[in-house]
Formats: structure tokens, C-alpha cells, sequence
């Protein structure tokens, strides 16, 4: 099946070859100019990739990121021509996969893509479709997580940051490793990421969260209780 690559940018001149170099690698292309064409696409066009400038008029990058933040595994990288590491976190902790800041070569965009799109791939355990931690249920296809039998909203991030420590229950996830399987890279902000994603998930699934998300100290994270 032929990836989707959605890209929006209010600058043509960016925009336009960055949807060239992706039609010639062999992707469906659509190309948009402002935040709220780049929100609306991807609810109809379903992209695998979007790749998203954050400055926007109508709606900011972040902004979409935040509006998308129920959808299923559609990667985005964002685009900036700002490069403080404060940005970089808003970037991430708004739901970002990757972030690329002004001006970068179409190749390392293109290399990243393709990263992104096999992380995406890999994300999901082909070995259940559902994950039983009672009082936790997770459903890997539809990722959604019920407490309770009572649905509970998550991110992007916070949802595989979950499914991956309850997929393998009992094992120590180092800060590293979580950061490079869930973010696939080793990003310049470093392990607190992590951390903020781990209070946040704790805090939503309440009790459950607190009992069965535990902290190891001085290497990492591991998930406790599982009933498969």
C-alpha cells in the first residue's frame, strides 16, 4: 500500500519541494499552507507521515498536534526555524515523533520519514490485540485504554509508552531505551521526557497507575500485575 505523506507549510518554497522529494521516493503527496487545511486533511486523508511546520497562519503547528491528539499511528515530524530546547520539548510533549529545524537537507527529512513510518510498523505487538492488567484493559488495534471498564483519554505518546511497558510486563525499560523505542531517537532533551510522560499516565490512570506503573530507581520504569 502506497505510505500517505501529508505536508503543511505557509511557505511555498519550502512546502513544494518537500512534497516533490516525496512524490519522487514513491509516496501519495498532499500538500496544504496553513494549520487549519493541515487539521482538516488529516482527518480526511488518514496520512501515515505529516510533516508540519510549526509558525502557521490559522492554527500553529503545535495547535494541530494538540487537536490530533486522539489519532491512531500517524507520525509527525515538526518543522522550525526556531531551535531552543524549550521549543523542542512543547514540540514533543504536544505529540511530536520528530522535529527538524530550518533549514535541514530534503535527504535527512526523507531518511527520518522512513524511520519514523518502520517505528510506526514495529509499534503495535502482533502477539494479542488485547493487554488485561485488571483493573487496566488496553486495546492495542483501537488503542484505547479502559480503567474500570471506564475509558480513559491518553496521547499519542502516553499510550505507547504504556502499551509497550505492559507488552512485556515485569521487564526494566532504562529512560534510554523508552526515549529511543517510543521517540526513536536520542533526543537533546533528554530523559525528563520521559519522566513528564510517566507522572502524566500515573496521574490519569489513578490508582491503577500509581500500584502498577512502578519506578526503578536509578535505571528506569517497569509494568507490574499483568494477566494476559
Amino acid at each position: 500500500m502506497m505510505k500517505r505523506i501529508l505536508v503543511a507549510d505557509d511557505e511555498p518554497g519550502i512546502a513544494n519541494p518537500i512534497s516533490y522529494a516525496f512524490r519522487k521516493e514513491g509516496y501519495e503527496v498532499i500538500t496544504v499552507y496553513d494549520g487549519q487545511a493541515a487539521l482538516d486533511t488529516a482527518l480526511s486523508f488518514h496520512p501515515h507521515i505529516i510533516v508540519l511546520d510549526v509558525m502557521m497562519p490559522k492554527l500553529t503547528g503545535y495547535e494541530v498536534c494538540r487537536k490530533l491528539d486522539n489519532r491512531a499511528n500517524m507520525g509527525i515530524i515538526l518543522l522550525t526555524v526556531k531551535n531552543d530546547i524549550v521549543d523542542k520539548i512543547v514540540g514533543l510533549e504536544m505529540g511530536a515523533d520528530d522535529y527538524m529545524t530550518k533549514p535541514f537537507d530534503l535527504r535527512e527529512l526523507i531518511a527520518r520519514a522512513k524511520a519514523l513510518l518502520r517505528r510506526l510498523e514495529k509499534r503495535e505487538p502482533e502477539t494479542a490485540d488485547t493487554i488485561i492488567a485488571d483493573p487496566l484493559t488496553i486495546h492495542l488495534k483501537l488503542r484505547t485504554v479502559l480503567v474500570n471498564q471506564q475509558s480513559v483519554e491518553l496521547t499519542p505518546k502516553e499510550f505507547d509508552l504504556l502499551a509497550l511497558l505492559f507488552s512485556h510486563p515485569e521487564r526494566v525499560y532504562t529512560r534510554d531505551e523508552l526515549l529511543d523505542t517510543v521517540w526513536g531517537m536520542d533526543y537533546a532533551t533528554g530523559t525528563r521526557t520521559v519522566d513528564i510522560h510517566m507522572q502524566r499516565l500515573r496521574k490519569k490512570l489513578g490508582e491503577a497507575g500509581q500500584r502498577m506503573l512502578l519506578t526503578v530507581f536509578g535505571v528506569g520504569y517497569k509494568a507490574v500485575g499483568i494477566e494476559r
